[in-house]
């Protein structure tokens, strides 16, 4: 199945480099973070600044070169099928690959979140966290931009009910499952709901989405490895964090002090 640690991202800085009339298979869908990029797209023409987003189709030829002082962009380069699977799985019906009419958007607030989703991909975040937040934006993306997206953003709108029963299962899972790779397919069909649903639901019974619930679980785990003696960086791993890095953020934020502190505590 298509999804985030699949898909093609890309930070680059442009200063004299052109590109030339190209296309891709992909949508190209990216922010510019800095200076002033000039392009043609399809028959659109014009500049992309800080902060403007660029959405542009497959097939679609388009090329690009720098203002003068340069520029810099975060692209990410789903799929079609990878759209078309989240704009049915939020719509809970299925829909083709979404069509974005205009090439340069200035939205603020989408730019944020695929700025965060870029970052958090370059950064290793784990598989839950990067699938949740592929759908999360990327539904938003089609949502907001998209062409005859109206079934698409009702079910954004759609309140998720009391499903109960979904999210304990999905909650069991986390819970058994933390010291490893959770990806949000597998939750959703463990809960027996479209992963996007999922996420609403399990947020409204625990005021948590799936990866704030797992980090959460990871941190508790750890917090009885570290009073029990175990060095710091093993207990990263056997928690599942990908590093002590990791860890020390996780357990900071929600403990109030580092691994080591805390263990220095605990056993005195």
């Amino acid at each position: 199945m298509p999804g985030a640690a699949a898909t093609e991202c890309l930070v680059a800085r442009f200063h004299t480099h052109a590109y030339a009339p190209h296309a891709h298979d992909d949508y190209v869908i990216g922010v510019v973070t800095a200076g002033h990029e000039l392009f043609s797209i399809g028959r659109e023409r014009g500049a992309a600044g800080a902060g403007d987003i660029i959405l542009i189709d497959p097939g679609v030829v388009h090329d690009g070169a720098p203002a003068p002082g340069g520029y810099v962009y975060r692209m990410t380069y789903p799929g079609p099928a990878l759209l078309a699977l989240i704009a049915g799985e939020v719509a809970e019906r299925p829909l083709p690959a979404p069509h974005f009419p205009k090439a340069l958007i200035r939205d603020p607030a989408l730019a944020a979140r695929l700025v965060a989703l870029h970052s958090a991909a370059e950064a290793g975040a784990d598989r839950l966290a990067l699938d949740q937040a592929m759908i999360g934006t990327m539904a938003a993306v089609i949502a907001r931009h998209g062409e005859r997206a109206g079934p698409v953003a009702a079910g954004l709108r759609r309140d998720a009910g009391r499903e109960a029963p979904a999210v304990a299962r999905a909650l069991d899972y986390l819970d058994s499952h933390y010291a490893g790779t959770v990806d949000l397919a597998t939750l959703g069909a463990v809960a027996g709901l479209p992963r996007t649903r999922l996420i609403r639901a399990l947020r409204r019974e625990t005021g948590l989405t799936p990866h704030a619930w797992l980090t959460d679980r990871r941190v508790k785990a750890a917090r009885r490895l570290l009073a029990a003696g175990r060095p710091p960086a093993d207990v990263a791993l056997a928690c599942g964090f990908c590093d002590q890095s990791h860890l020390n953020r996780a357990f900071k934020s929600r403990v109030g002090v580092a691994p080591g502190a805390y263990q220095r505590a605990k056993l005195g």
